[in-house]
């Protein structure tokens, strides 16, 4: 129960329970900040990450600038932060959150361990493959939104690829302002080894990122490349030699953009997003696409076969795709036979 005490408004007792959860779960972050946010749903949203702590946020003041820098990790190192639909509900609650802290200045986002993100949890995907493909649909896109409500934060998001970002872990990265990496890093969108079609806005935001055509190789040939690669190719502003560098260069670059005019700063970057989503009909239609044909990929064998051969540590084997009048086609011969 909240209590009041005199003199007191309802709001700033709300301010102060949120102070002691965080302290509870040994997370800094300023009273200035705590103040400024919405006392019922700053507090069910931390609440949120207090109980299940799959996602973290570390608030770093600026110093002798106005304002703050949030870090938040995705946070199962031993599943290599392997996206969840739970890990995506903290996930929401921690954007909605950190949107109502008006000192924020920028946030970077990095994975807690060795891995950015794996991409998506395959016994989800395994799920996905035994339900119908409308539910698929909705699912999916369902699924999307939670990790790129990151886009709806009005301040610079630089992800800090601190290692592994594969599939919707890449999507994830790709849909940030800003991306920095290791230079061992392994960045790949590897959905068509895995008999999916690609999904979370790769097929809107990675061409907007490094052209049409090496999107296509990427996207068509599952490869997976190293961070120093990336920066060749234009999807990492910049590769270091360990995590500990990049970490540095990424807060080092968001504190210089907090230095700077946070009207501007809001201002250019709901800009340069708004051109980024309005290309190719709009990244909402486009998110929509790839959620249905990834249902109807989760309607096929193959998605099966690529599940089955990361388990077995294996490559997959895919078989051609085959028209049903063929199908009964060739039971008829063998009929007549």
């Amino acid at each position: 129960a909240l209590t009041v005490t005199m003199g007191q408004s309802k709001r700033e007792a709300s301010t102060q329970a949120g102070m002691a959860l965080f302290k509870q779960a040994g997370r800094v972050i300023s009273s200035l900040s705590l103040a400024r946010l919405n006392a019922y749903a700053g507090i069910r949203a931390f609440s949120s990450i207090l109980s299940q702590n799959e996602v973290t946020v570390d608030m770093i003041e600026m110093g002798d600038t106005p304002g703050e820098v949030a870090v938040v990790k995705l946070n199962r190192p031993d599943k290599l932060n392997a996206l969840t639909v739970t890990m995506g509900e903290e996930f929401v609650a921690t954007m909605e959150a950190l949107k109502g802290v008006d000192s924020l200045r920028a946030v970077v986002l990095t994975g807690d361990g060795r891995a950015f993100s794996a991409g998506g949890d395959l016994l989800f995907l395994r799920e996905r493959s035994n339900d119908a493909a409308i539910f698929n649909s909705e699912e999916m896109r369902a699924f999307y939104s939670r990790y790129l409500s990151i886009r709806s934060l009005p301040v610079p998001v630089i992800a800090a690829i601190n290692g592994p970002a594969i599939g919707a872990g890449m999507c994830l990265a790709a849909a940030c302002d800003i991306r920095v990496a290791t230079k061992k890093a392994k960045i790949g969108y590897t959905f068509a080894s895995l008999g999916l079609h690609p999904g979370m806005g790769a097929t809107h935001i990675l061409p907007s990122l490094i052209g049409p055509q090496l999107a296509a190789k990427m996207l068509l040939t599952g490869e997976v490349i190293t961070g120093e690669e990336a920066k060749s190719a234009g999807l990492v502003l910049d590769a270091y030699d360990s995590s500990d560098d990049m970490m540095e260069a990424a807060v080092a670059m968001a504190k210089k953009i907090g230095m700077q005019s946070p009207t501007a700063v809001r201002g250019a970057v709901r800009s340069l997003r708004l051109v980024q989503e309005s290309n190719g009909g709009g990244l909402d239609r486009s998110l929509w696409r790839e959620a249905d044909q990834q249902a109807h990929s989760y309607a096929s064998a193959d998605i099966r076969e690529g599940i089955d051969a990361i388990i077995e540590k294996r490559s997959p084997v895919f078989a051609n795709v085959v028209r049903p009048h063929k199908v009964h086609q060739s039971n008829d011969i063998k009929d007549e036979e």
